[in-house]
């Protein structure tokens, strides 16, 4: 291929300097011109017809170069597609191992969370008894799982060998079991005695048998407390302890009922939790019912004159037997008596002049029924302020509580929500029946007032006044 270029570029060259060659008659003759052309066209001929043979010459083995390269390069494009075959079934199967990684790491964080979990609850659900018998176990099952530096094989080996400990204590538990342990008496003595535990039922007996009882968790205490069941029961338990047979004293209510008894408390200790603002609260409250007590007395005395009494009355009066009529009065008594007296007293005069005398008697008998109802009223009103006082010195305490104690002791915090609620309590257990007490007096003193004017209309129009004061008015209506 590079000698036949060698050979057309030379040719090319020839005819060029054929073409520039001058054709002035003075250079050289035309024949000598033809004569030189046909030389060098012989020779450029003769060397065309040479490359012409080497063409064909190599034509051959370059076709056949040409074949195998196009062979090799569909065998490589062949294994091309191959590769990308197999690189994307390489992809898939990467992306099912990273899907199937995933989903086992899920599967690992959910099962170590779940024995977490487990391992927390087991260790707040176990009985305070046997708590310092299991304490040591399951701390070092913590402290194995909590190694970083730990296979996950053996973190999750030593969180399931919980599972085996739980197991293993429930088939105790089941059976009964009886350890040494400590409990505190009620005097607050750490004892040193034995548990029986069967179920959720603790037994305690101190070795000198003098305490025995139920041992359970009280808050604030850092070890199990001796519930007494009674002298029957309790004498009943350290046979028991000893032997691991005989009579088994059953808490059907699985200490519900100590504890609901231990929250029993009397009116006094539940007023006292109440602070200082219950004091004026309980006073407000006695005043106000001994009110309340004197005016029903006050009310119940009073005997009311009824129509068939101004009858009584006004028949004497018409019978002008004064003196009757006044006597009858009297046996009625209290204001209605003093107002009939009084009318009876002017029946003679003028009828204005014994509106005027009866209208004074209940204007005088009004301030005494009404009397001191005011601080029934009061008390009605003020004692939910008072309740609402002891609500915010209750809250004021809790918070300074939380403040020093933090939250994490519920027993601090009692005493400033117990005075909160107990004095609401207690505002609304003195407002009510106050403020129904003063509505049923009020009442009560508004129809005495009532019957009151009642009685003394008809006793003003029944009576005949004053006779010459009638006639002036018949001559006048005449």
């Amino acid at each position: 291929m590079n000698s036949f270029n060698r050979k057309k570029i030379h040719l090319a060259l020839c005819l060029v300097t054929i073409a520039l060659m001058p054709i002035s008659g003075w250079c050289q003759t035309f024949a000598d011109s033809v004569n030189r052309f046909d030389t060098r066209l012989q020779e450029a001929l003769q060397e065309l017809s040479q490359v012409r043979e080497s063409i064909a010459s190599e034509r051959v083995p370059l076709y056949k170069q040409v074949n195998d390269l196009e062979e090799e390069v569909m065998n490589l494009r062949q294994q091309l597609k191959a590769a990308e075959r197999d690189r994307d079934n390489k992809l898939v199967d990467l992306n099912a191992l990273k899907t199937e990684v995933k989903t086992r790491n899920t599967e690992k964080d959910y099962l170590t969370s779940l024995l977490n979990e487990y391992i927390q609850q087991f260790e707040t659900r176990i009985h305070i008894t046997e708590y310092e018998t299991l304490k040591p176990r399951i701390d070092q099952i913590k402290s194995s799982s909590g190694k970083p530096d730990a296979a996950l094989s053996e973190q999750l080996e030593a969180l399931s060998s919980v599972v085996d400990l739980s197991l293993e204590r429930l088939d105790q538990v089941i059976g009964g079991r009886i350890f040494p342990s400590q409990a505190l008496s009620d005097r607050g003595i750490l004892m040193d005695g034995k548990t029986a535990l069967v179920g959720p039922i603790a037994l305690f007996a101190s070795n000198d048998g003098s305490e025995t009882g139920l041992a359970e968790l009280r808050l604030g205490s850092p070890k199990p407390k001796i519930i007494s069941m009674g002298e029957a029961a309790n004498a009943s338990v350290k046979p028991f302890v000893d032997n691991g047979s005989g009579e088994f004293p059953m808490d059907s209510t699985m200490g519900n009922a100590l504890k609901l008894a231990a929250t029993k408390e009397t009116w006094i200790e539940h007023l006292v939790k109440g602070g200082v603002v219950i004091i004026p609260m309980l006073v407000l409250a006695v005043i106000s019912l001994v009110i309340a007590l004197v005016k029903y007395i006050q009310f119940a005395r009073i005997r009311r004159a009824t129509a068939k009494d101004l009858k009584i009355i006004l028949d004497h009066i018409d019978d002008h037997e004064d003196d009757s009529a006044k006597a009858y009065a009297r046996k009625i008594g209290g204001p209605f008596g003093t107002m009939l007296v009084k009318g009876i007293e002017n029946a003679r005069n003028k009828k204005e002049l014994i509106e005027e005398v009866v209208y004074e008697v209940m204007l005088d008998t009004r301030p005494k029924l009404e009397r001191a109802l005011a601080f029934i009223s009061l008390t009605a009103a003020t004692s939910p302020l008072l309740g609402l006082l002891g609500t915010v010195t209750g809250m004021i305490k809790t918070f300074k509580m939380i403040t020093v104690f933090g939250t994490g002791d519920p027993k601090t915090l009692s005493g400033g929500i117990s005075e909160a609620l107990i004095t609401t309590e207690y505002g609304l257990i003195i407002a009510v029946p106050t403020l129904i007490l003063y509505a049923l007096l009020a009442r009560t003193s508004k129809s005495i007032l009532s019957e009151m004017e009642l009685i003394s209309v008809g006793l003003v129009n029944g009576v005949p006044g004053d006779e010459s004061d009638t006639g002036i008015d018949e001559h006048a209506a005449a």
